[in-house]
């Protein structure tokens, strides 16, 4: 069984830092891209990062500039590092990645979210 578990979310002033991880586990054979997705209150999950395999990158007009996507390939784990961030960044973020399963074909698969809370 394939999961996706998150950690690091929490509550910060504006102009504070948080990094959000999510780590891959089960019984995978390879994972594609990898990304962060939010959902404030009131509003429409949105795509905040995205990075591929390779290690290239698609962000947010949002976030660019303030917000960092990394991957660590052999763990299994993607990073968003969350810099200078502002009041209108609170929203449950999650993770998501297209993962091939062992004998199963490619599907999305989503973690359970992370509530960051930025105050002003």
């Amino acid at each position: 069984q394939v999961q996706l578990v998150e950690s690091g979310g929490g509550l910060v002033q504006a102009g504070g830092s948080l990094r959000l991880s999510c780590a891959a586990s089960g019984s995978i054979a390879s994972i594609n891209a990898m990304g962060w997705y939010r959902q404030g209150p009131g509003k429409q999950r949105e795509s905040v990062a995205v990075i591929t395999s390779g290690g290239s990158t698609n962000y947010a007009d949002s976030v660019k500039g303030r917000f960092t996507i990394s991957r660590d390939n052999a763990k299994n784990t993607v990073y968003l590092q969350m810099n200078s961030l502002k009041p209108e960044d609170t929203a449950v973020y999650y993770c998501n990645a297209d993962i091939r399963p062992l004998y199963r074909p490619s599907d999305i698969y989503w973690g359970q979210g992370t509530q960051v809370t930025v105050t002003s």
